[in-house]
C-alpha cells in the first residue's frame, strides 16, 4: 500500500482524477477524516469535503505508475 495526499480544486480536476485513477485494476481509496472512499466514485468524491487535501491510499503492487500520473495532484 502506498499513500500520498492530494489535493482536488476543481470539478474538472475531479473528473480527470476518476479517468486516471479507473484505468487501474487495484483499489484506490480517499481518506477525509473517518470516511473513506472508492476513489473511482465520482458522486463518492463529492460527498467529500473538497476544501482540504485527501489522503489517498493506492493498495496494489505495481502503484507508482498511479503516483506518478496523479502529480498534478499531490500536495507536497
Amino acid at each position: 500500500m502506498k499513500s500520498v495526499t492530494i489535493k482536488l480544486n476543481s470539478i474538472n480536476d475531479v473528473k480527470q482524477f476518476v479517468n486516471i485513477v479507473s484505468k487501474y485494476d487495484f483499489d484506490v481509496d480517499l481518506v477525509s477524516g473517518r470516511y473513506i472512499i472508492d476513489a473511482k466514485s465520482i458522486m463518492g468524491i463529492f460527498s467529500l469535503d473538497l476544501a482540504n487535501p485527501i489522503e489517498l491510499e493506492a493498495r496494489g503492487n505495481e502503484v507508482d505508475p498511479l503516483i506518478d500520473e496523479l502529480e498534478p495532484f499531490l500536495v507536497k
